[in-house]
């Protein structure tokens, strides 16, 4: 699986592309989106648009995981940041990628173990996690690719309890016939 993690952010949006499932995954590539000084707010959505088109044009992910939203003190800069979310799922969703989104609390809780970890645990846990040997520059491209193995951990998770569930109903089904051997029904159940 390819995930596409983003950290929407009005002057800088990080993005990362990570590659594997739950339990392997790799970095491809990552990098940032910066607003050129002076640059007004149109133009910077403008930019950010060309830049993700391109990015998925060039990885191909299968899902695009997205930081939430978080209420800010300033509501400025709330809707500002909700503007530029939007723009990353409008270009995801054009593109026929899957979108998904997490709490930063939840990305922190899942990268490093807790919900309230500073910027530089969730870089340095990014760092081990990729087997890198360094922390991914700049920070925003560390955050986006925190949003992705969150992805891979939580769409994992999910796909086993799936496949789980449909094992039980296999096994449910198969149950009530007696044509198989009661060693067969054991190793269906594992």
């Amino acid at each position: 699986m390819r995930i596409l993690g983003i950290d929407p952010g009005s002057e800088t949006t990080g993005w990362g592309v990570v590659e594997g499932d739950a339990r392997c995954y790799q970095l491809v590539e990552c990098g940032a989106i910066r607003a050129l000084p002076g640059q007004k707010f149109p133009a910077r959505l403008l930019r950010i648009s060309n830049a993700l088109e391109e990015i998925i044009q060039r990885h191909q992910p299968e899902a695009c995981a997205l930081e939430d939203g978080f209420l800010a003190t300033n509501v400025k800069v709330t809707l500002k940041l909700g503007q530029v979310r939007g723009v990353a799922m409008l270009v995801a969703q054009r593109a026929a990628v899957e979108i998904y989104e997490y709490s930063p609390r939840l990305v922190k809780q899942t990268v490093v173990g807790h919900g309230n970890a500073e910027k530089f645990q969730v870089q340095q846990m990014v760092k081990t996690l990729l087997s890198l040997n360094t922390v991914p520059q700049p920070h925003d491209a560390a955050d986006a690719l925190a949003v992705a193995i969150c992805h891979f951990h939580h769409a994992c998770s999910a796909q086993r309890i799936a496949s789980n569930d449909n094992r039980a109903t296999l096994i449910a089904s198969l149950s009530g016939r007696r044509s198989l051997r009661p060693s067969v029904r054991r190793r269906i159940a594992r």
